[in-house]
């Protein structure tokens, strides 16, 4: 279904180090650099680019906009998002079961994106067990 996603930066020399750490571990690679904008591919044929943006002004973080990236195992969620930090990342939620099938962690890029870093067995039985979340969390009164 997505097949792209494109991150502002102001600082793409610096971007371009952070995602290559985070990305390597989860099968991405480099596919090609241009002076404004660098391509990334994933195993499965998705793509995460960077760039300055094209107006020249500055980059901004989306408020509620937020990218996710599929891990193997946790225990890749758990690298990736140590590895985010360590390279100044920023945390915005520790590794940890959120809901019985999903493992994730969140963290901010150096621009302010927010990213998830998630292990899941399957959609499938992702959507079973968040159903049952929702569920619950409605029967307490809380939307949010």
């Amino acid at each position: 279904m997505l097949e792209y996603v494109t991150i502002g930066t102001d600082d793409l020399p610096a971007a371009m180090r952070f995602y290559t750490d985070i990305l390597t571990p989860l099968g991405g690679k480099l596919l090609f650099e241009a002076p404004h904008m660098t391509f990334f591919a994933g195993s499965n044929g998705g793509m995460l680019a960077l760039t300055i943006p094209y107006d020249k002004r500055q980059c901004s973080a989306g408020n509620g906009t937020m990218f996710g990236l599929r891990a193997p195992s946790t225990t890749l969620v758990d690298q990736v998002y140590a590895t985010a930090i360590k390279n100044g990342g920023k945390d915005e939620g520790a590794p940890g079961y959120r809901t019985p099938e999903m493992y994730i962690a969140y963290f901010r890029d150096l621009s302010g994106n927010k990213l998830a870093v998630y292990h899941i067995p399957s959609v499938e039985r992702f959507a079973e067990g968040a159903r049952e979340v929702i569920r619950s969390m409605l029967e307490q009164g809380n939307t949010h």
